[in-house]
């Protein structure tokens, strides 16, 4: 089961891609850029709708140090990180959104 917690160095409202006024009653999966207030790095998000099943987060190296994060198989986000390692499934979060008709 998912663990809620509210960790400050999310920077939520600063979010990249996480329902632009446009989007509002979008469905389905999407990916977003969540920046991290320690400047560490920033944290990828993966957005579903609520009621649904969790997507299955799984990563793919496309080439070199370049890997696509899929949820569900289908690709929400590239990553290119030139001195990290590969990000992996534990580190993308999963965000549940209320859907308004």
């Amino acid at each position: 089961m998912a663990r809620m917690y509210k960790d400050q160095s999310y920077q939520w409202s600063q979010a990249k891609s996480l329902m632009p006024i446009q989007a509002q009653c979008e469905r389905g999966l999407q990916g977003a850029l969540v920046p991290d207030g320690r400047g560490e790095t920033d944290h990828i998000a993966v957005v579903y709708d609520k009621g649904e099943t969790p997507p299955e987060i799984t990563i793919k190296q496309v080439s070199g140090s370049v890997h696509q994060v899929l949820a569900d198989g289908i690709a929400v986000a590239i990553v290119a990180r030139v001195s990290e390692d590969a990000p992996s499934a534990s580190d993308v979060l999963l965000v549940e959104r209320g859907i308004h008709a």
